[in-house]
């Protein structure tokens, strides 16, 4: 279903340490044939430029005739937040930066109006944000800040929403002014932006951070398109695609 939404860059984390997972990478985990990386990175589709913020071994340089992959997008850049593991708030603050740099060096100073924030640990999330594309546009009328997703069950996943890119950068600012950028509240770094919460379909904003996550999203443990478990070494871990 086509959306006419405003304008936006995409933002994908993928730089955690994954210590719940003994430090196996999130965005190396399988689902459907996809590591969770890349699934993040189609879920971003129609975005001006994507920056994944992190690892990025990960994605495909190209597709291969027997995975049939789509290549990686020609508008995809990526950075790392500094320091290393500085959490989401400082990721974001980096990614930014990354997108500030190249707009200013083709000429679009300004950038894009809103940008997408989007953890790459939640394997259904395009369903979330083909939701959240329809409500920023009803948004934009009340000159909202943004647009949040939201279980059903009343949760905010702060790390699947569309903000206006300007008050985004702002805050970020705003947080590194006062010493509380690095390993600061995501939450916090939202609090001044006028967002919108909108509830998104059912298990679209589910996240993994645990090996019980993996299994009951049916998720494949490792960098394993065939489906063995280099984890357990043994098939896909439970649940239904």
């Amino acid at each position: 279903m086509e959306v006419n939404s405003p304008a936006f860059d995409a933002l994908v984390l993928a730089g955690g340490r994954s210590s719940r997972l003994g430090g196996m990478p999130k965005q190396s985990l399988v689902f459907q044939g996809q590591t969770l990386l890349e699934r993040a990175v189609a879920a971003a589709a129609g975005a001006g430029l994507t920056v994944v913020v992190g690892d990025t071994e990960f994605l495909p340089q190209r597709p291969s005739v027997a995975q049939s992959l789509p290549a990686l997008p020609a508008n995809l850049l990526t950075c790392r937040e500094e320091p290393r593991f500085a959490g989401p708030a400082a990721a974001i603050a980096a990614g930014l930066e990354a997108l500030a740099a190249h707009h200013a060096r083709t000429g679009n100073g300004g950038g894009l109006p809103y940008t997408l924030v989007l953890a790459c640990d939640m394997p259904l999330a395009s369903q979330a944000v083909a939701v959240l594309q329809h409500a920023l546009v009803a948004s934009i009328e009340g000159a909202s800040g943004g647009v949040m997703a939201c279980a059903e069950d009343g949760r905010a996943q702060p790390l699947a929403g569309f903000y206006r890119t300007s008050e985004l950068t702002k805050a970020c600012k705003a947080l590194a002014a006062r010493d509380e950028l690095v390993n600061g509240s995501v939450r916090a770094l939202l609090a001044s932006l006028d967002v919108q919460l909108v509830t998104v379909p059912a298990g679209s904003t589910a996240d993994v951070d645990t090996w019980d996550d993996v299994a009951a999203l049916g998720i494949a443990a490792g960098n394993q398109r065939d489906g063995q478990d280099r984890h357990s070494g043994g098939a896909n871990v439970g649940g239904n695609s």
